[in-house]
């Protein structure tokens, strides 16, 4: 799988694809196992497992973010790196290439935080056919929701409130 050309204007496109094999049964739903402990954000532990690891096509609800400490927490923060909420493998660096006032805009009109290309760590994320945006192992994240500035990645805030993975050591 590499990156592809997009469908529209001929733009190249740095999205990498993926297989539905990502999403196949596992121990947890589509994950190996649940979610962390100890989300970031004050994120709902339960409602990330649901939406993580057992759905497809389902969300937090519209505006759930503004409901936790997101907004607060990364205001003043620069790029924050967003992390898969199962594995804490690095999915997301926001803002990049634009203000976060812009970040925050765009977001607060979808409802969901918006990610674009340049901000998707694509070594751990795919879009599967039909757009869903899925980690490399099996997190559910949302959808590539195209929009006239490009490809526009609408990701549940609870899919990346994780923390980093940790190393063990050697």
């Amino acid at each position: 799988m590499g990156s592809h050309q997009s469908k529209g204007g001929g733009r190249s496109s740095p999205i990498v694809y993926g297989t539905e094999a990502i999403m196949r049964r596992k121990e947890h739903g589509s994950c190996s196992t649940g979610v962390q402990g100890g989300l970031r954000f004050g994120c709902d532990a339960k409602t990330a497992d649901r939406i993580c690891c057992f759905n497809r096509h389902y969300a937090e609800h519209s505006g759930y973010f503004r409901s936790t400490s997101w907004v607060k927490q990364v205001r003043e923060a620069g790029e924050v790196t967003y992390y898969d909420s199962v594995a804490g493998t690095p999915l997301f660096v926001a803002p990049r290439g634009r203000s976060f006032d812009t970040f925050l805009r765009e977001t607060k009109s979808h409802g969901w935080p918006s990610f674009r290309d340049e901000e998707v760590v694509w070594e751990n994320v795919r879009i599967l056919p039909g757009g869903e945006a899925v980690s490399t192992t099996g997190t559910h994240l949302g959808h590539n929701i195209p929009d006239s500035k490009g490809n526009r990645y609408c990701i549940n805030l609870v899919s990346i409130a994780g923390r980093p993975q940790t190393k063990s050591p050697s």
